[in-house]
């Protein structure tokens, strides 16, 4: 699973909001939206965000292992 935590966590140290970060790379709410939700969004947008930020893809997303439960 990939999680946009490290995002949130990068837009909060910058003092930037979500709606900053939207009119910065100039995507769509509805994609904001997706990364607030940890849905999938295209390579392009994470590459945006990390030029726009100035910052490395650890800083936007992280990759969460999922437990498997079947035996």
């Amino acid at each position: 699973m990939i999680s946009y935590a490290p995002l949130m966590s990068t837009l909060h140290k910058l003092k930037m909001t979500k709606s900053d970060l939207q009119e910065s790379i100039g995507v769509s709410s509805a994609t904001i939206a997706k990364l607030s939700k940890d849905e999938p969004v295209s390579l392009k947008v994470i590459d945006y965000i990390c030029e726009k930020l100035n910052c490395k893809i650890e800083d936007v997303i992280v990759h969460i292992k999922e437990q498997n439960h079947q035996q």
